[in-house]
């Protein structure tokens, strides 16, 4: 099974940029579709983005388009999550997560890290 293990978030004031990175195991090139995903207390669990390995076809929320970036960089196993123009509404914990469909639907996901907490003031 594949391991996730999140990094980079922190404290920003509004307009901040964070650069969060989700680092494999193992290679999860042309295996696993992976996606960003961020849960604020008290909210449903949302999905952010989406990258295939295949393609590199990238998916965004309508909140995250124009403001986000997903990339991956195949010979490290790590997968980022370039975000700016960050609002107090982007607070949440974020997790990367990989699965076996190209969907927002997380459930669908089998592995998860642990989570990165951004936290943006205004």
């Amino acid at each position: 099974r594949v391991q996730l293990m999140e990094s980079g978030g922190g404290s920003v004031q509004a307009g901040g940029s964070l650069r969060l990175s989700c680092a494999a195991s193992e290679s999860t090139n042309e295996r696993y579709f992976i996606g960003w995903f961020r849960q604020a207390p008290w909210k449903e669990r949302e999905g952010v983005a989406l990258i295939s390995p295949f393609d590199d076809s990238k998916l965004y929320s309508d909140s995250a388009k124009g403001r986000f970036t997903i990339s991956q960089d195949n010979a490290k196993n790590t997968i980022y999550l370039q975000m700016n123009s960050l609002k107090p509404e982007d607070t949440a914990m974020y997790y990367c997560a990989a699965g076996r469909q190209f969907t927002w639907y997380w459930d669908t996901y089998a592995y998860w890290g642990q989570g990165t907490q951004v936290t943006v003031s205004s």
